[in-house]
């Protein structure tokens, strides 16, 4: 029967679409590389997502989110993920949790529950807690590194973080996991070099703090609010997705193939 992803099909196969239908996706971070992700598992038949995040839309988030319009400034990011993916497909399975991933609060998430999930999140105490979850519930894991103050979305790159290089939250990742254990890590990241934002203190979050009322987590709070562009974390988020796409379907592939 004739559907909106009846084109997906054609390339994948209904047994691949099926298993999609199926499958649960966790995506913690709906902001400019998250927002992205659900899109594109949303438009390629995922049908349950379970979307982290405790932020509200705001005006600055325009310029490259992509939940982010005039009507949903000041709705949480999660809220405003959900409406437009059921309005894509009606029939998904969207569960919101409006609260900030913490080491402290892992264990409220079901990470067994999930087929896979993807980190979007921009803090290291985050991240690492959630692949040491996921490693802990046997749960596919893909991270995504630094997005933030960059202008080339040709450079990015997908591999294990032990063959990343150039990326500062790589570098403290890698670390940091070695730390802990853990020795594999699928990540998205960058071979450009981080740009210096311009320092004009009159279109600065610092001095002009224009967060929506009942935001928890000001920018201002961050020691620096990076510079961010339409299309770089956009196609952060479109190759995170790819991959969770591509592995979710890999047995299908592969037996298609033999």
């Amino acid at each position: 029967m004739l559907n909106q992803f009846s084109r997906t099909e054609l390339l994948f196969g209904k047994e691949a679409m099926e298993l999609l239908a199926r499958a649960r996706v966790a995506v913690f971070g709906i902001g400019g590389v998250g927002g992205y992700v659900c899109e594109a598992l949303c438009r390629s038949g995922v049908g349950g997502f379970d979307l982290v995040d405790d932020d509200r839309v705001c005006l600055t988030n325009l310029n490259r989110q992509i939940h982010a319009t005039r009507a949903t400034v000041g709705k949480l990011k999660v809220e405003a993920m959900r409406d437009r993916i059921l309005e894509i497909n009606p029939q998904a399975d969207v569960r919101v949790h409006p609260c900030f991933f913490l080491p402290e609060n892992a264990d409220l998430f079901p990470f067994a529950d999930d087929d896979y999930v993807v980190d979007a999140v921009d803090t290291v105490s985050a991240k690492l807690a959630l692949v040491v979850a996921c490693r802990q519930a046997g749960t596919p894991i893909i991270s995504c590194m630094g997005a933030g103050n960059k202008l080339d979305p040709t450079a990015f790159r997908v591999s294990d973080i032990d063959e990343t290089r150039v990326d500062p939250l790589a570098r403290v990742m890698r670390h940091e996991l070695r730390k802990r254990g853990v020795k594999k890590l699928k990540v998205v990241w960058s071979e450009e070099q981080p740009i210096r934002p311009v320092e004009d203190m009159s279109i600065s979050c610092r001095a002009h703090c224009i967060c929506p009322p009942g935001t928890r987590r000001h920018c201002t709070d961050r020691r620096d609010i990076p510079g961010s562009t339409a299309f770089v974390p956009a196609v952060a988020g479109l190759i995170l997705a790819g991959e969770v796409i591509k592995d979710l379907t890999a047995n299908v592939a592969r037996d298609a193939a033999q």
